[in-house]
Formats: C-alpha cells, sequence, structure tokens
C-alpha cells in the first residue's frame, strides 16, 4: 500500500526535469530490486524450464498480485504453461551387446540423433565382413586420419558418405568405432534436424571398441535396438490485466528468460567452462520496468484501454514464449490496439541518450503519437521494421502495430558479466516515463492502422547478400525451415511459397535448420536463380527462384 501513496507525487514529478525527486528515487530503488534478483547468482541464469526460471516466475506472479493484476494465464492463474521442443534424447529401450555383455550407452556406445529407430535385433558380424542385410561394423580411423591434413574434411560429411554406402549395399545397420588416435568430435547432438536416416546408425566410444572388440578380425555376437524421441521442456509465460471495460487493449511485454550457464549454445562466452549467465540487462531490465509499468497504470485516471502485461518465458530459443500467446491468446487479439516491447533497455548512454526505437513503421500514425510527448529527454534512433530478434516480431506476424524499446548491445551480451552493476537506473526511468506519456497522452480510443514493414535480417554466423523474403519459424523442431510468413514483393512471393511451407534444399545445399538456411543464402548473389526444393502437406515440391 505504501507505493500507491507515491504514485501522486511520482506523477506530479513526470513532467518536470531531470532533478530526481523523492518518489522518482523510490522507484529507481525498485527498479533496482528487481533486477538484483532476477539477475542473482541463486536464479542461475533464468534459462527456460529451469528451477531458476521458475523462481523468476513466482516473483513477477508476486509482483502482479501486489499491483492488483488479474491473472490471464489459464485456470485463473497468472501462468500460460507451454513446451519447447529441447531436441531429442536417447530413450531407455536402446540397448547394445558384445558377447551378452550389456554396453552402457552412457560411455560405451550411443546411437546418432538422425539413427532409425529398431526394435531389438540379433546378428553376427565382423570388421572385416560387410554383408547383405547384416550390420556393417566400420572403423573411421583411415579417413580421419586422411583427413587431418585436409581444411575441407567434415566428419558430417564423412558419415553421410558411409551411411550412403552401407544403404546402397543393403546394410542392416551402420556401426561405427574409431581405432585411431585422431580426435573425431562424434557426439550425440540433441539439436540435429537431419533427415533420419533408413538405418540404425550406433557409434561405439574408444573405451568400449578397445575392451570390447578391437580384434578386427573376429566375429561378434550383438544385439541392438535404438530408440529415439524427442525431449521437451516446460515454461510458462506470465500474464497480468487491468480490465478498465474499454473496447481495446494495449499490451506490454518483455521476457524474463535468459542464458542459464549457456547450455544451448547462445552465450557469447568462448571456452568450455560452464558460468552462469546472470542477463541483468537481458532481460531483467524490461522486466524490471513491466513491472513498474503495471504499477503507474493500475492508478492512472484515464480508462480508455485495457491493458495486458505479459512477461515471455523461451525467448532466447526463438520467440518460443510469445509465439505461443499469440497462437494461443488469453485476450481477444483483434481487440489489441498496439504491442509495446521492452528488451534490454538498461543501458542508457548518460551522454548520448541515444535508444533504439524499432516497429515505427508498423503504424503512419506512430510519428503523430511519439512527437506528441512532451519533456522528453531521449533522443531516438528510428527502425521502422515491425520485426526482429525480440517477441515484438510475434504481435508483428498477428498484423499488429508495434514498438520496440531497446537501449543497444554491449560488450557484455550473452556474457556472465551481464550484471546489475552495470545497469543505468535512471535511464531506464526515463524510458519508463515517456512509454507512460506515450499511452496516457492518447485520449482518442482510436485503432492504430497497421502497416507492414521490411523485414530485418536475423542474427547468424553467415554473412549473405540476398534473401528469399521467408519469416522462419524458430520454433518448428523438424528438419527443414519452416515459413511463418511471405513477405510481398520478394523472391518467394513471386515463386509461389506460402506460409507452412518448409523450405529444404537450396540449390545443391541442404536447408535442415535456420543456420543451415542462412549458410545456404550465402552462396547466391542477387540475379542468381536456383532451385528450392519443398515440403508441402507432406507432398515434396520444386519450384524456381531467382534472388
Amino acid at each position: 500500500m505504501i507505493r500507491f501513496l507515491l504514485f501522486s507525487l511520482l506523477c506530479f514529478n513526470i513532467v518536470q526535469a531531470q532533478k530526481i525527486s523523492k518518489s522518482d528515487s523510490r522507484l529507481i530503488t525498485y527498479l533496482k530490486t528487481h533486477v538484483e534478483y532476477l539477475s542473482s547468482d541463486g536464479l542461475e541464469g533464468r534459462r527456460a524450464g529451469t528451477q531458476g526460471e521458475k523462481l523468476a516466475s513466482e516473483y513477477i506472479t508476486s509482483k502482479f498480485k501486489e499491483v492488483g493484476l488479474v491473472p490471464k494465464g489459464i485456470n485463473d492463474s497468472f501462468l500460460q504453461p507451454f513446451t519447447i521442443n529441447d531436441g531429442k534424447k536417447i530413450l531407455p529401450n536402446t540397448v547394445f551387446k558384445i558377447n551378452q555383455v550389456l554396453l552402457d550407452p552412457t560411455k560405451d556406445f550411443f546411437p546418432l540423433p538422425f539413427s532409425a529407430n529398431t526394435n531389438l535385433q540379433k546378428a553376427l558380424t565382423s570388421p572385416s565382413l560387410m554383408e547383405k542385410d547384416q550390420p556393417w561394423m566400420v572403423d573411421l580411423a583411415q579417413d580421419l586420419t586422411d583427413g587431418a591434413s585436409s581444411p575441407h574434411f567434415d566428419i558430417n560429411n564423412l558419415i553421410a558418405e558411409k551411411i550412403k554406402k552401407a544403404i546402397e549395399h543393403k546394410s542392416s545397420a551402420l556401426i561405427l568405432f574409431n581405432s585411431s588416435q585422431t580426435v573425431d568430435n562424434i557426439y550425440f547432438e540433441r539439436k540435429d534436424k537431419s533427415e533420419i536416416s533408413p538405418i540404425p546408425v550406433i557409434y561405439i566410444t574408444k573405451d568400449a571398441y578397445l575392451k570390447y572388440f578391437k580384434d578386427s578380425e573376429a566375429s561378434y555376437d550383438i544385439e541392438y535396438a535404438v530408440e529415439i524421441g524427442d525431449a521437451f521442456r516446460s515454461s510458462n509465460n506470465v500474464v497480468g490485466y487491468i480490465d478498465n471495460n474499454a473496447p481495446l487493449t494495449i499490451v506490454l511485454g518483455a521476457h524474463f528468460d535468459h542464458l542459464g550457464y549457456g547450455e544451448d549454445g547462445n552465450s557469447m562466452l568462448r571456452g568450455t567452462q560452464n558460468m552462469i549467465h546472470n542477463g541483468a540487462d537481458d532481460n531483467a531490465s524490461g522486466t524490471s520496468a513491466l513491472l513498474e509499468l503495471a504499477f503507474l497504470l493500475k492508478k492512472i485516471k484515464s480508462k480508455q484501454y485495457n491493458f495486458l502485461f505479459i512477461a515471455f518465458s523461451a525467448e532466447e530459443l526463438g520467440l518460443n514464449g510469445s509465439k505461443y500467446f499469440v497462437e494461443h491468446p488469453t485476450v481477444d487479439l483483434s481487440k489489441v490496439n498496439y504491442m509495446i516491447n521492452m528488451d534490454m533497455v538498461g543501458r542508457l548512454n548518460d551522454s548520448s541518450r541515444v535508444i533504439t526505437l524499432g516497429g515505427v513503421g508498423t503504424s503512419p500514425q506512430w510519428g503523430e503519437r511519439i512527437a506528441a510527448v512532451k519533456n522528453n529527454n531521449l533522443k531516438f534512433r528510428y527502425d521502422s521494421s515491425g520485426t526482429g530478434p525480440s517477441d515484438h516480431t510475434s504481435f508483428y506476424r498477428k498484423d499488429i502495430p508495434v514498438l520496440f524499446f531497446f537501449t543497444g548491445l554491449h560488450t557484455d551480451y550473452h556474457k556472465p558479466s551481464d550484471d546489475a552493476d552495470k545497469l543505468n537506473y535512471k535511464g531506464e526511468l526515463m524510458i519508463i516515463k515517456f512509454i507512460q506519456d506515450l499511452i496516457i497522452n492518447d485520449e482518442t480510443s482510436e485503432k492504430l492502422v497497421f502497416t507492414k514493414t521490411r523485414e530485418q535480417q536475423t542474427s547468424t554466423s553467415a554473412r549473405f547478400s540476398v534473401s528469399m523474403g521467408i519469416m522462419p519459424d524458430y520454433t518448428f523442431s523438424g528438419s527443414g525451415v519452416r515459413v511463418d510468413g511471405v513477405s510481398d514483393n520478394r523472391p518467394a512471393k513471386k515463386a509461389g511459397v506460402l506460409a507452412g511451407d518448409i523450405v529444404k534444399q537450396l540449390g545443391d545445399y541442404k536447408t535442415t535448420s535456420v543456420e543451415g538456411y542462412m549458410q545456404a543464402l550465402s552462396k547466391f548473389k542477387k540475379g542468381d536463380q536456383t532451385k528450392v526444393v519443398i515440403s508441402r502437406e507432406n507432398k515434396e515440391l520444386i519450384i524456381e527462384i531467382v534472388f
């Protein structure tokens, strides 16, 4: 209740100069408190699907309750649960025996992630025999030794060649091992999206090879079964609502998940040591701003809009939480006026006071609305695009105008050094005040006009100069790149690509993942023509495309 008594003082000071009032100081203290908890080591980086993320969602829920928001998740809860495809996992029915000895799947062997599943099979085989309808035991030693001196050698290509040869000669399974001292770096890559092999493919580790069948001339009784399934994580969005019985709703959002220890391969830290990525700016800063805006907007006298506050999870894995929400909304999306997204708003430069404001092209009315905010000490770098690597993209794809607030990248981005003591809390307060004024200055209660914008290039290790003009579905767990949307007047649209299509190949290059698709694009230049293999409703189509 003490916080609500501060509200009148805060509203008075919101139009004052940069002098910090007592109420502003209190709000800054609250911002800092939120960030320090959310980015503390105890939450272990808030990786989606972990206990640390659960603790963060509980904290956000408690603050929504404190403010007096209405639960708008499911079943009268603030939580909106969803699952995250976490790649593949080896299931317990997977076994391998040599001469009646049961091998350990954690250290002696493992099927490769694209292996075909198979029931228990028995066979008599030898590394020296490669017979039809029998398992092949193939030593990679010579190929690895020969390839060690070649800069173009690729272990995945080598395995693909071995599988192809085994299939051509009607082998029933492929069992790989490496008798050499050359490190092969073969492991179970759970995020591998390669096409499933027609036959089981199993790898025997070096220790198991030396212990159980290093005699290449001997025959071995083997039994094997492979069962690989999908792995999932459970996560939650946290959703609260202010119901003013208004015809339209404004959505305010920020993601609260981060990288954990960097297990998902999205850390900028180079090395093998696992360290907690606390994610103070990314995105405890946006989450804290969301919490304080919930407090401020709960008490304003202006009731022309309802307000929906969403703390998204699994943004770092590909906008999973926001995509799930727009596909399973807990409010009528047709009644949403616009969406404001705050992602990394904690590093405002005191000298320049420049903030990137994305999405300004998603409505022709944004310019007038932004210019109407008075006593604003921020300077904007405008970006018209309604898309980008954050949660506003999911709403843009539902034809909802968006604004994206972002204070910029820095050397601590996606590193363990993104800590709470490096944030500019006074700068974050300026952003919060701007957003509040942007909202309360509007007394029209009219729905903004939506306009489409250019597509922003997604971050990737590849560098390319052409684009098909598709919006990939980053939550797709299958092999290929599922099309979430197609831009007008771009090569894909002209060639007849549709939303829901799965891009399997560009020219000679397989596109089993989004990164593979980006790498394939880097092979082409403007004016090139190539064939694109797509899957549509379980039918394979080949279309011509001109970049």
